[in-house]
């Protein structure tokens, strides 16, 4: 049997031992996945130790997905955007990948959204808003980060090739003129906050919501109000575990199976 995992602190949350078992067994593939919780001082050594125990492969959280760049050999993406999702631990060195970026990606593509030629705000310019923008950028999109501190969104957009920085003050502006709006900061999350003005949306924007919990956030209930396009956040934690599952192991995920588990494991 191979095992696969989550290492974070805390995984007790996490929903994806459902989700990926759920797409071992439809695939008929002899494999479990569980969760590990090292101190923050020890990832190098809880890496080093999977790998001994003939681990195939870890998935990392929160707050390991930066610190584990030094410990794993990460691919050129996942080096750019300074954070790696995705370790393969068959290779040595363990390979790192960053699977938040394709993740946000094919949330788009699962719904029919143009990417290429698009003007996108993305608010945040953290761990999610670094993978959201640069996945954007990559599929040829024009980019402005917007973030409560403006310096971080001005740094991270120096970094693109079409990205402009800017604080929260200015969306309302951003947003006049854009096709694409996404939520990667952590409001709204077990709460009923607000970040966007209401009246900053209008109906030709497609907006995207990081937030998982819950799936209908007041950004998306304020959206679909003004007859917005909206992707809730289950949707990109799914892509990122397919890409996961997919590098794992080489074969096809079973989206549906995948998505039906991880929505069943939401409402419990």
């Amino acid at each position: 049997m191979d095992v696969y995992g989550l290492i974070g602190n805390p995984v007790g949350h996490s929903l994806s031992p459902p989700m990926q078992e759920a797409g071992f067994d439809a695939c008929g593939i002899d494999a479990r996945y569980v969760t590990f919780e090292p101190a923050q001082s020890r990832v190098g050594a809880a890496i080093a130790g999977a790998q001994v125990l003939g681990i195939c492969g870890l998935n990392v959280t929160i707050p390991f997905k930066e610190a584990v760049l030094e410990h794993v050999e990460p691919d050129a993406l996942a080096r750019r955007v300074g954070a790696v999702n995705t370790i393969d631990l068959t290779a040595d060195p363990p390979q790192g990948f960053n699977t938040d970026v394709d993740g946000a990606i094919r949330a788009f593509r699962h719904h029919d959204v143009t990417l290429p030629g698009t003007q996108a705000v993305v608010v945040g310019a953290g761990g999610a808003g670094r993978a959201i923008a640069y996945g954007l950028c990559e599929a040829g999109a024009t980019v402005a980060i917007a973030n409560r501190t403006t310096e971080r969104a001005t740094d991270l957009a120096a970094e693109l090739s079409t990205g402009t920085g800017h604080s929260l003050a200015d969306l309302p502006a951003l947003l006049d003129d854009a096709d694409i709006l996404v939520n990667a900061t952590s409001v709204g999350m077990e709460s009923d906050e607000r970040i966007v003005p209401t009246d900053a949306l209008h109906g030709d924007l497609v907006v995207m919501d990081a937030v998982y919990r819950p799936l209908q956030t007041r950004l998306l209930r304020d959206a679909e109000a003004a007859n917005a396009t909206t992707i809730d956040g289950a949707w990109m934690l799914l892509f990122q575990g397919i890409e996961a599952f997919e590098r794992w192991t080489g074969r096809d995920a079973p989206v549906d199976t995948m998505n039906g588990a991880l929505r069943c494991a939401l409402k419990g």
